[in-house]
Protein backbone atom coordinates (compact mmCIF):
# COMPACT_ATOMS: atom_id res chain seq x y z
CA UNK A 1 0.00 0.00 0.00
CA UNK A 2 2.78 2.62 1.02
CA UNK A 3 4.58 1.38 -2.39
CA UNK A 4 1.08 2.36 -4.49
CA UNK A 5 0.98 5.46 -2.94
CA UNK A 6 4.75 6.06 -3.70
CA UNK A 7 4.52 5.46 -7.12
CA UNK A 8 0.90 7.52 -7.73
CA UNK A 9 2.97 10.58 -9.35
CA UNK A 10 5.21 8.53 -11.15
CA UNK A 11 2.65 6.46 -12.87
CA UNK A 12 0.21 9.50 -13.44
CA UNK A 13 2.76 11.48 -15.11
CA UNK A 14 3.56 8.16 -17.24
CA UNK A 15 0.42 7.84 -18.89
CA UNK A 16 -1.10 11.51 -18.84
CA UNK A 17 -1.26 12.95 -22.43
CA UNK A 18 -0.36 16.37 -20.89
CA UNK A 19 3.03 16.25 -21.82
CA UNK A 20 5.79 13.92 -23.70
CA UNK A 21 9.10 13.54 -24.24
CA UNK A 22 11.77 15.46 -22.64
CA UNK A 23 9.36 17.12 -20.71
CA UNK A 24 8.07 13.99 -18.78
CA UNK A 25 11.28 13.06 -18.49
CA UNK A 26 12.32 16.42 -16.69
CA UNK A 27 8.87 16.46 -14.94
CA UNK A 28 9.74 12.83 -13.56
CA UNK A 29 12.56 13.14 -12.43
CA UNK A 30 11.56 16.17 -10.27
CA UNK A 31 9.13 13.42 -8.67
CA UNK A 32 11.87 11.44 -7.84
CA UNK A 33 14.06 14.05 -6.72
CA UNK A 34 11.93 17.12 -5.31
CA UNK A 35 8.88 14.59 -4.29
CA UNK A 36 5.26 15.46 -3.96
CA UNK A 37 5.61 19.15 -4.69
CA UNK A 38 6.62 18.62 -8.01
CA UNK A 39 3.75 16.20 -8.77
CA UNK A 40 1.64 19.46 -7.48
CA UNK A 41 3.62 21.75 -9.33
CA UNK A 42 3.12 19.36 -12.89
CA UNK A 43 -0.72 19.05 -12.00
CA UNK A 44 -0.97 22.63 -11.79
CA UNK A 45 1.56 23.86 -14.49
CA UNK A 46 1.82 21.34 -17.20
CA UNK A 47 2.55 21.74 -20.07
CA UNK A 48 5.26 23.85 -19.84
CA UNK A 49 5.11 24.60 -23.71
CA UNK A 50 1.90 25.00 -25.43
CA UNK A 51 1.68 22.44 -28.48
CA UNK A 52 1.67 23.99 -32.08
Amino acid sequence: MIAFIWLLPIFSILFSQKTSGSEKVAWLLAVLFVSWFAWIFYLLLAPIRKKV
